[in-house]
């Protein structure tokens, strides 16, 4: 009988003390950021400051029901019935939800599936990324890295030079055409 009351309480313990000394360790590791590594913190918090974070109440104010169901709730138009699937206008994709630049049509290409593919996004921070694993399989989910829109998926059965496709629903994209 005491042995059962005795391991839990010995576990409780062991685990309480791991993760203080978890904490201790950051706590140390982050009062010792200096020169560079400080430069890169102050950094991070300025991109994470810059992060466009609205209520619910406000995405649905501001997007038509399908944006909202696409871009807040990582829904899927379906296919070749988007604006931009077989778009061949000059110009930059946005992010419909906060105007990031994301894609060039330099980099678009007709992929056949029925959604805007691109091979590569404009810059590398503009996206993020995540694992999906909705629908019983496991796919890499594409965000909008300033204000996490869910934009589609990107596969790795794209062309040249990237061998990247980027699947991105139209709805959660606004298109700016280049003028010259």
């Amino acid at each position: 009988m005491i042995d059962r009351i005795l391991n839990p309480t010995l576990l409780l313990i062991s685990f309480s003390l791991i993760g203080f000394h978890l904490a201790c360790k950051q706590a140390q590791e982050s009062a010792t950021l200096s020169g560079n590594n400080a430069e890169l913190q102050e950094q991070k918090e300025v991109i994470m400051s810059e992060k466009d974070e609205k209520t619910e109440e406000q995405w649905r104010h501001l997007l038509t029901p399908e944006q909202f169901h696409v871009t807040r709730r990582k829904g899927t138009e379906r296919a070749f019935t988007g604006e931009y699937h077989d778009f061949k206008g000059k110009g930059v994709y946005k992010c419909i939800c906060c105007g990031s630049e994301l894609f060039s049509s330099e980099t678009k290409y007709d992929s056949g599936t029925g959604w805007p593919s691109f091979w590569q996004p404009i810059s590398a921070d503009k996206i993020s990324t995540e694992t999906d694993n909705s629908f019983f399989m496991t796919r890499t989910e594409v965000l909008c890295s300033k204000c996490d829109a869910h934009l589609g998926h990107v596969f790795e059965d794209g062309p040249p030079p990237t061998g990247l496709r980027y699947c991105i629903n139209s709805v959660a994209l606004n298109f700016s055409e280049k003028r010259e």
